[in-house]
């Protein structure tokens, strides 16, 4: 076991660091691999791959960055979560405005550029450092106020929102809104302004149901029922035949008809084979990862903090969510991951830079954890603490 006298990089990280959430997201990252086992080999013969787990060795292949990105990312202090944040910022920026020219294209949208034999969608790494850099901005609008930050701040979402909406990519789009608003009300904004963007919102979506056939298809679909629902209805025979306890793994049989049973719908194979109880499971941990970032954020009392581990749990919590809702048939159908869970690289690591933000940012400051093991004398000297000091 590591002694709390002993000083070092290592030492300092394990006792400052919450070790509750990072074992969550752990717990969430080898969920994910084992589902994957269940999920994946259904897919192959439709894709016409011989190998049955070739999505199960490239989960693996991307589990371990992820796990490296997670730890290593939770070492950062601040000042490096923010210049490391708006580097990656300003990357993903360029990535995406690159993609109309050398983007490659897929079930007519243009989301991943092609690295050798890989594909990274630029869009998935843009959310957790947007995040970031929205939160800095709020937090130096209250801190020098002769610094328009929060029209930045409204700017940057205006673009990262334009770009996404390019692709088309209109999942992701509500996503970062659904947190820049939240982030926004956090921020202490008047209520003028939250009800002109509420409306502003509401408006566009309008728009977009009217002006864009995609658009128009899946929310028709989604209320009239009609129309091609077949991946959705599947998924919920799927959860529906796996009863509380599931028929057991590898032997679930509606999979087979999921097209995206490895990405989208893992949570309705999870629930066919496993059973509502594990899906419950699932959820609860996503929901103690959410609620443990909100105390944190409302313990803390620097204003970037506050906001940025509150805007990363809410990105956490609202895309679990909507994946879950596009289960269940509550919303309509978007292509969106489960964190930690579903197939997908750029996914997997990008969800494990954002957790390793939340790490880093949640963790004690050092300075602290060092005055804990210290008395400070009169003079500024310091006093070791001994036993009955």
């Amino acid at each position: 076991m590591m002694s709390r006298a002993r000083k070092g990089l290592i030492s300092d990280w394990w006792w400052t660091v919450d070790k509750f959430l990072l074992s969550a997201a752990l717990l969430l990252l080898a969920c994910g691999f084992f589902l994957s086992l269940s999920a994946s080999p259904s897919v192959t013969p439709r894709l016409r791959i011989d190998d049955s787990f070739h999505f199960v060795k490239r989960h693996a292949f991307f589990l371990l960055p992820a796990i490296v990105i997670l730890i290593g990312t939770s070492f950062l202090n601040l000042k490096q979560v923010r210049r490391i944040s708006i580097l990656l910022l300003v990357g993903t920026l360029l990535a995406l405005l690159a993609l109309p020219l050398i983007g490659y294209s897929a079930k007519g949208a243009t989301r991943w550029l092609a690295i050798g034999p890989l594909l990274l969608q630029p869009s998935e790494f843009l959310k957790p450092v947007f995040v970031v850099a929205t939160a800095w901005l709020f937090a130096e609008s209250a801190k020098q106020p002769d610094i328009p930050c929060n029209l930045f701040a409204i700017l940057l979402y205006a673009l990262c929102a334009a770009l996404l909406i390019t692709q088309p990519d209109f999942g992701q789009t509500v996503l970062i809104s659904l947190v820049w608003g939240a982030m926004f009300f956090m921020a202490g904004m008047p209520w003028f302004w939250i009800v002109v963007l509420a409306i502003l919102g509401v408006a566009g979506s309008g728009m977009a149901y009217l002006t864009i056939p995609h658009v128009t298809a899946r929310i028709d679909r989604f209320l009239t029922g009609s129309g091609d629902n077949f991946q959705v209805d599947r998924g919920l025979e799927a959860i529906s035949s796996g009863g509380w306890l599931g028929r057991g793994p590898g032997e679930g049989q509606v999979k087979y008809g999921l097209p995206d049973s490895h990405t989208d719908f893992i949570f309705s194979v999870a629930a066919e084979e496993f059973g509502i109880a594990l899906t419950m499971v699932l959820v609860c941990v996503f929901a103690f990862i959410v609620l443990r970032g909100l105390f944190h954020g409302m313990r803390e009392r620097d204003r970037f903090v506050q906001l940025a581990i509150s805007g990363l749990v809410l990105m956490f919590g609202f895309q679990a969510i909507i994946n879950i809702c596009v289960n269940l048939r509550l919303v309509p159908a978007k292509g969106m991951t489960l964190p930690f869970i579903s197939y997908g690289g750029s996914s997997l690591m990008a969800i494990a830079l954002g957790m390793g933000l939340v790490l880093a940012l949640s963790r004690k400051r050092a300075e602290t954890y060092r005055r804990a093991k210290a008395k400070i004398g009169p003079v500024g000297m310091t006093v070791p603490l001994v036993a009955g000091a």
